[in-house]
């Protein structure tokens, strides 16, 4: 493909460009353009993830069976464009399609089009949806990235003004987004409105039938994902800027472990957590342009190399945990797990290998925040901490030696980012604080929500010795679950210096305002 670029804005990107003009100039060997109102249509616009220096993900979803004509190019024009081979579109996969791209040159902008071909009548063909992804770099340039969690949780879904965060990261161009779990509500019906505590009422613009409910079968966990996909903000971020995803508890069932019990819950008729996780894990692949990994088909944990500055290590705390409980065991066992043995031995392996500035750990949750599994009880632990400020037990014993290991193996320039808990923050972990003290000082930052209610902030668990920093939550006076319309609404936002290869992290809320900041010098090889 030609080296050259063409500045591209979100308006053409989804407008495209005419499919007669695509038959007439592209060299797509299509059948005659019947410009019909049958013609196959794209349903939820086009998303692109796991971008590295020479690859990516590509995704979209049609309405019916279709053959799909795929086609890349460095330029808007699509001049010279290389055609790929076409991949069918059925209902086994609820009419979406997705596939890597590879060998592409690096720290490029790299245009996708595709266009559905009618497998019932392969003459009639759809109009283009075009998207666009820029790769990494293979020389320091300078690295932006977003990142938040936690999208249409608590009834909050699509109102007048929308996904509006979605907007606001948009405008920073981003080379990509990281959403750190809780993509989907999969456990939190909508209605049409909401009564809010000052008397004023939220109406969900948007409500659709798979979204009355709680998810059960798989149509309804396919369902919740393509809700998101109607908000104009989230389209529009997912054609210029690739989604790197990670999932969390929503996803399924709220706290979902083994140990999760539905038989009370009458809003379920299927009470098996196991089935419902096989289903909602399913539609998670599905949905998203997460990459393939023939070793365990159903992988969320994964590394992305973007560049010599900076590799993302994305942790699943979700699906290799024990049993929720009481999380107090002295010993790492099958009960005190929260990342599971092999996903563990592959961290360590990866951070010792990784030769990138940065080692960016894109956590579900955090390590140090109170999260409980019963929050009116106050009792049993839902993420990390276990609340007894102690020495590492339970769950924490799994950090403790990870932590252990990056200080021992002289692993440098780690930083931690997560979601999870509606609310965002700044944490210094502090050896000199902590009841556990093997391990070098690290950051972990927090943000959150996407479009869901606003909490916290959430009481600190001492075992690491986390340092707040900063915090950005709801007041006593304002009360909790407070909605988007609050403002209380946040993504973290990342630049990578080409020429310091300093780190800056900006904690920013959705009317794009920047609360707190700081600046990491990257430690140097002695």
């Amino acid at each position: 493909m030609p080296n050259t670029l063409k500045s591209v804005t979100r308006r053409t990107l989804l407008q495209g460009v005419g499919a007669t003009g695509l038959v007439a100039a592209s060299g797509l060997a299509l059948p005659s353009y019947a410009r019909a109102v049958n013609a196959p249509q794209f349903t939820h616009g086009v998303q692109s993830g796991d971008v590295d220096a020479s690859s990516g993900m590509i995704w979209t979803r049609v309405d019916r069976p279709s053959r799909i004509q795929m086609e890349i190019s460095t330029v808007e024009s699509f001049k010279g464009a290389v055609r790929l081979a076409p991949m069918d579109a059925l209902p086994e996969s609820d009419f979406t399609m997705k596939r890597l791209i590879e060998n592409l040159p690096s720290d490029q902008d790299i245009f996708y089009r595709f266009v559905a071909a009618d497998l019932q009548d392969i003459n009639v063909v759809s109009e283009p949806i075009v998207g666009r992804f820029r790769t990494g770099p293979s020389s320091r340039r300078s690295v932006r990235f977003v990142w938040s969690g936690d999208t249409a949780g608590q009834g909050f879904g699509i109102d007048e003004k929308g996904m509006y965060t979605y907007g606001t990261m948009a405008r920073y161009q981003p080379d990509f987004f990281i959403h750190s779990g809780d993509t989907i509500y999969a456990d939190g019906p909508l209605k049409d409105s909401v009564d809010l505590s000052d008397g004023a009422k939220w109406i969900n613009k948007v409500v659709t039938d798979e979204k009355r409910k709680v998810a059960e079968t798989l149509a309804e966990y396919r369902g919740q994902w393509k809700y998101n996909m109607m908000d104009e903000h989230v389209r529009a971020l997912s054609a210029v800027c690739p989604t790197f995803f990670q999932w969390d508890d929503h996803e399924v069932v709220n706290n979902w472990s083994s140990s999760k019990n539905l038989m009370n819950d009458d809003r379920y008729t299927e009470k098996s957590v196991f089935l419902l996780s096989a289903r909602a894990a399913r539609a998670f692949h599905e949905m998203t342009p997460i990459r393939y990994t023939p070793a365990e088909p159903g992988r969320v944990y994964r590394k992305i190399a973007y560049g010599p500055m900076l590799d993302v290590f994305f942790i699943d705390l979700r699906s290799y945990r024990g049993p929720n409980g009481e999380s107090k065991e002295a010993v790492i066992d099958d009960r005190s797990r929260i990342i599971g043995a092999e996903q563990v031995a592959w961290l360590k392996r990866e951070l010792a290998n990784s030769r990138a500035t940065w080692k960016v750990l894109a956590c579900d949750m955090p390590l140090g925040v109170m999260v409980w599994d019963n929050f009116k009880e106050l009792k049993g632990a839902e993420a990390v901490a276990n609340g007894d400020n102690g020495k590492a037990s339970g769950r924490e014993l799994e950090i403790a030696d990870l932590l252990r290991y990056i200080k021992n193996a002289g692993i440098t320039n780690t930083v931690w980012l997560t979601a999870d808990v509606h609310y965002t923050a700044a944490h210094y972990y502090n050896p000199d604080k902590a009841q556990f003290q093997d391990f070098a000082p690290f950051w972990e930052f927090v943000s959150g929500p996407l479009h869901a209610g606003s909490f916290g902030p959430n009481d600190m668990d001492m075992t690491f010795g986390p340092e707040v920093k900063f915090v950005s939550a709801p007041t006593k006076e304002q009360g909790q679950n407070l909605p988007p319309s609050a403002g209380l609404q946040f993504f973290g936002l990342v630049d990578i210096d080409g020429a310091t290869e300093q780190l800056t992290v900006r904690l920013m809320n959705r009317d794009d305002q920047e609360l707190w900041k700081i600046t990491l010098d990257p430690a140097r090889a002695a």
